[in-house]
Parts: C-alpha cells; structure tokens; sequence
C-alpha cells in the first residue's frame, strides 16, 4: 500500500481511501496501484463488500491528472490490471462496491462512482463530465451513462459539459441517498456494508454477472443462459451449499449462515 491510497479492514469490509491532495486526479501510478487494491479484494475470499472513498471534501476526485499529462503521463499508458482508477475494467469483480461521494466528481472521478454498484453522496456533491470542452472523450461514461439515467439526460451532461448538482443526480436514480456532511456519508456507506456483508456473497455474484452480461443480451437469451446454468457464478451458487441454506433456515426458523460455498 502507499500513502495515496490506503485501507482500513473490518470483518468482510474494506474501505479504499485515495488521498491525493489537491484534488485526488489519477496519474498512471496511483492508477496502477488502485488496481492492485481491487484486484486483492477481489481475490480475498474473506472480503466481502468495499467502501471506495476520498480525503478532503473539495474533491471527490477531479479524474486524469492532467498535470501529470503534461510531463510526459501517457494517455494511453499503463492504467493497471483494473483500467483507469482500478475498477472500470476489473474483469470478473463480483462483490458489491460502494461509492462515498464528498465534493465534486468531475470526468474520470465522475466515472470512479460510476464504476460502484451503489452511489452515496453529501449535500455538497456535483457531477461534470467537461472532457467535451477539451476536445475528448469521457470513454466510459458515454458508455455507461445512458444505461444509468435517461438518454437525454445523459447526453446533455456529455454534450454539454454542464454541472450536475447532487439532487438533481438522486432525482434521476444516479446517486442511492443524500447525506448532510462527510460524517453521516460514511456511518451510512459502513452501515449498508455491514448489511451487504451479513448477505449471501454467492448470489452477490450472480446478480453481478449477470446484470453485467444481460446489458448485452435480449431478455429471453439471459433467462434461458440463467436457467441452463450457464453463468458460472449461477452454477456455482446452484450447487453449493449457501444454494440451500436459505431454504433450510426457512424450515429450521432460524437465521441463514452464509459461508460463500
């Protein structure tokens, strides 16, 4: 771990914190190093759920680092095995991430919270995607954006560049919940990840994959690929022993116990 990025552990929760003041933007290194970051809790059977999350309230993070561009950062350099800040690209992350939103999340920070499975953001939040005014592209947003809120809107912000402030974000689903300050954003992001963790890890991994597979797919074709076992983590679940506890402590009026085989 570095100073830029550190974790703090409990249980089955582990919260990732990029500190990189002023405005936490990602160069290739810090980049890199996220990645690695998810990659683990990835690949820890005992990690559950994560917390993405940054320090300061100015910036959630004000995304490629553009000063690090300019002496000499390639744009199409090595981002990492997760891809730009760690998760846009992480192949195969099957357990929840949750995005703790304080300050503004502006173009590739933007995309970080996009790259969560839920958004939680204070009062103070705003969302921009002004790449459009540089002459770029914000790549994963305007891949990611319309199937998250609805097409006009999400193409006014890459069209236009414009601010988003955080109601406006809630109103069209982007953002889960509205916080008043940092301190009741992170009681809250601990207090849904406990609860993700107490849950079943197995089926968090088929909702995961296959939500991911069916943006790509007709209705049928997912049921019938789910039906048929096809997803590994539904044969996976399918066959093993969490498969029937929650049908066992049903019968036994007792509470489930998950063991993630």
């Amino acid at each position: 771990m570095s100073d830029v990025v550190t974790t703090r552990r409990e249980g089955g929760i582990l919260e990732v914190t990029l500190d990189r003041p002023k405005a936490n933007a990602i160069d290739l290194v810090t980049s890199r190093i996220m990645g690695e970051t998810f990659r683990d809790f990835r690949d820890d059977p005992e990690l559950r759920v994560a917390i993405v999350r940054t320090a300061g309230e100015r910036f959630f993070s004000a995304g490629w680092d553009l000063k690090a561009a300019a002496g000499g950062d390639d744009v199409d350099g090595d981002y990492g095995v997760g891809g730009f800040a760690g998760l846009q690209e992480l192949r195969d992350l099957n357990k929840p991430v949750i995005a703790a939103v304080n300050g503004m999340a502006v173009g590739g920070g933007f995309e970080l919270a996009l790259s969560a499975d839920m958004i939680l953001a204070t009062e103070n939040v705003t969302f921009a995607l002004p790449e459009i005014r540089a002459g770029t592209l914000a790549d994963a947003a305007t891949v990611k954006l319309p199937k998250r809120i609805p097409y006009h809107v999400a193409m006014d912000l890459l069209l236009t560049g414009r601010w988003m402030d955080v109601q406006e974000a809630h109103k069209w689903g982007l953002v889960n919940e509205v916080l008043a300050d940092e301190q009741a954003l992170m009681d809250r992001a601990w207090d849904l990840a406990r609860l993700l963790e107490s849950g079943p890890p197995l089926v968090f991994a088929s909702i995961k994959e296959v939500a991911r597979a069916a943006e790509a797919m007709t209705f049928q074709d997912a049921m019938n690929k789910i039906t048929k076992r096809q997803f590994a983590t539904v044969d996976v679940l399918y066959g093993s022993e969490d498969g029937m506890e929650g049908f066992k402590a049903f019968a036994e009026k007792r509470d489930p116990v998950w063991k993630g085989k």
